[in-house]
């Protein structure tokens, strides 16, 4: 892929850090759709908000969940029918209009009920542009609690170009790929991005602390050379209802892993902003500064082969029929482990032992 000739001047973004309701916690569908429309409102306020001041963004960020909340272990079908909108589609109106409106882009999270597959949903990430057109849509492809076109890979690759699995949208601001949440802790994914042209990775979020995932946004940032734009959640996070984790800690970083804005409190903000320079980007990433420079001096052939051996997860699980409860990944992790330990890397259990039990929520 080839670059823009004429390098954008540095522009602005901004996380929008906000609380938001769950609808799977809503007693019937009017209830939710009611509950959706004060998130969608709250959101477009505080991207109004941030529009208005002194510092007006050129790009905003908002944080997965942010409209929806998460299923909670709803049934699929229940949830399609309560809180799922197409992208573009309904849910996504109002914030494609605004950032028309403001000629800005907005990136985000929805929970999306595409109709050329039935029955499926998706952890969608997506970017707007300023003429209010959606530019990208990545479908999330490592979930614990969710569907992934993994799931039913073969029909999915059969009729999706190539250039959508990891989408990057090549625009006047630099080539923006995005990553939500917990993906960030699979290296895999950003450097495919990266490979595709990524310069920013936009990261909607809704995650408690997390020293692992910290470092994680930090790794992502240096291993590949890309600025990290990342928006989470206000107040307690979509998988903890009763408010024991909460979010905050929205944070942009620069593509050396200098960070350039932070909050560090839990509370709604439109604070966390900076100027992303993709100028600099691009001359740091053409200097030979040895391993610093994880471009020009990457060995990749050599890994080839190693990849093309690793089947641990199953593809395919839900190839025949959509998943319908999320318990049903239990028998593709079951065999994620038998591979696992095929290829040494779980030992095997004693005889009679027990699998341990996660205490980390999904």
């Amino acid at each position: 892929m080839t670059l823009k000739t004429q390098s954008p001047r540095p522009w602005r973004a901004t996380c929008i850090q906000m609380l938001g309701e769950r609808a799977s916690q809503a007693p019937d569908f009017d209830s939710a759709r009611a509950l959706i429309a004060r998130n969608r409102a709250k959101l477009v306020g505080l991207i109004e908000a941030a529009c208005a001041s002194e510092q007006k963004p050129d790009l905003v960020v908002f944080p997965e969940f942010a409209m929806q909340g998460p299923p909670l272990g709803m049934a699929v079908e229940t949830w399609i029918e309560r809180a799922c909108s197409p992208v573009p589609g309904w849910l996504t109106e109002p914030l494609q209009a605004l950032a028309a409106r403001e000629g800005i882009y907005i990136c985000g999270n929805a929970f999306e009920a595409p109709p050329e597959w039935p029955g499926r949903y998706f952890n969608t990430s997506f970017i707007i542009g300023p003429t209010g057109e959606v530019i990208l849509r990545y479908r999330r492809l490592n979930t614990a609690a969710f569907p992934s076109v993994h799931d039913f890979m073969t029909d999915y690759l059969a009729v999706t170009p190539r250039e959508e699995i990891f989408p990057v949208a090549d625009t006047p601001l630099g080539k923006l790929g995005v990553i939500p949440c917990g993906e960030i802790n699979v290296p895999e994914v950003a450097r495919v991005m990266m490979m595709q042209g990524a310069e920013v990775i936009l990261h909607p979020t809704n995650s408690r602390h997390s020293d692992a995932q910290e470092a994680a946004k930090l790794a992502r940032v240096a291993e590949n050379m890309t600025y990290l734009v990342s928006a989470n959640i206000a107040g307690a996070i979509g998988f903890s209802p009763d408010g024991t984790h909460q979010g905050g800690r929205s944070h942009i970083l620069d593509h050396l892993g200098q960070t350039l804005a932070f909050e560090d409190g839990a509370g709604e903000s439109v604070s966390v902003s900076a100027l992303i320079d993709i100028e600099r980007l691009r001359r740091d990433r053409r200097a030979d500064s040895g391993l610093s420079n994880p471009h020009l001096r990457a060995r990749y052939e050599l890994y080839v082969p190693f990849y093309a051996e690793a089947k641990f997860y199953p593809p395919d699980m839900f190839l025949e029929a959509p998943m319908t409860d999320v318990r049903q990944t239990e028998a593709a992790v079951a065999q994620a482990r038998r591979n696992l330990e095929q290829a040494g890397i779980l030992a095997p259990l004693a005889p009679g032992a027990q699998e341990p039990v996660s205490t980390v929520e999904l």
